[in-house]
């Protein structure tokens, strides 16, 4: 959600900047936003917090930024052909012999607090997830520190397809036929490691960030999970140019034909 459906992304930076720079400290880098994209709040504070080094509390921190937060998040705005595509899923399906139609599902790693700021006032945009279809990074079905890039939270939004699908009597959907949009690198290994296929739609500082390794963060392999401490088990990353995930470098961009999503003119 955050980077990918809203612009989000660029304000959590703008919140940052705002506490370090009354701290005389550099503005956050990309190289260190990278590792925190995607995590949930208690990771990505930590990864924080080692390089920022801050003369105050981990407490003081988070009454500063969320202050802050409080003030710039209820100005979110959606990104570039974002509405435009959850529209065209939520109403259209897939071609050839598996025709039908397209489920959607929100995974996101905000919390309830943040997520009620960042999209109360884009009713036209989440309004189109059904409501139990959207899993938050704070969900208590998600087991403690396993965030992305562990898989659960995209398991977790296909199981609240397959709930629905089930009381329907309507087969389930398989994890190899889905597709996860994501802006993140560790978000993008969570997808690959629950089986689904990416479509990667970054930042243009992230993208820049990692030119050159473009092809390791589609398949999965920048090792995200290693710096984690993850287990190993958690399912397999993919290979290079498998052809499993996708670089765009705008939601604009998205060839629905690809994937065999007929839509309507």
């Amino acid at each position: 959600m955050d980077g990918l459906l809203i612009d989000s992304e660029d304000l959590y930076t703008i919140v940052t900047n705002e506490v370090l720079r009354a701290y005389d400290k550099p503005d956050l880098p990309w190289s260190i936003k990278a590792q925190m994209q995607g995590r949930p709040g208690p990771q990505a504070g930590a990864i924080f917090h080692k390089w920022a080094q801050l003369p105050i509390t981990h407490a003081e921190f988070m009454e500063k930024q969320g202050a802050l937060q409080r003030k710039y998040f209820t100005a979110t705005k959606p990104l570039p052909g974002a509405v435009e595509l959850v529209e065209t899923l939520a109403k259209t399906g897939t071609g050839g012999e598996s025709q039908g139609k397209v489920h959607i599902a929100l995974a996101t790693s905000s919390h309830k607090g943040n997520f009620g700021l960042k999209t109360d006032h884009l009713a036209r945009l989440f309004d189109l997830f059904p409501a139990g279809q959207k899993v938050l990074g704070d969900d208590p079905r998600i087991p403690k520190g396993r965030g992305k890039p562990a898989p659960e939270i995209y398991l977790l939004a296909l199981k609240t397809i397959n709930d629905g699908l089930r009381e329907r009597g309507e087969k389930d959907v398989k994890p190899a036929e889905c597709l996860v949009f994501e802006d993140s690198v560790p978000g993008v290994e969570s997808g690959r490691r629950a089986g689904m296929q990416v479509v990667w739609c970054p930042h243009p500082g992230l993208l820049k960030e990692y030119e050159g390794r473009e092809k390791e963060v589609l398949a999965g392999l920048c090792g995200e999970h290693e710096s984690e401490g993850e287990r190993t088990e958690d399912g397999k990353v993919g290979e290079l140019d498998d052809g499993w995930a996708v670089l765009v470098e705008s939601l604009e961009k998205f060839d629905y034909a690809r994937y065999g999503i007929e839509t309507q003119d």
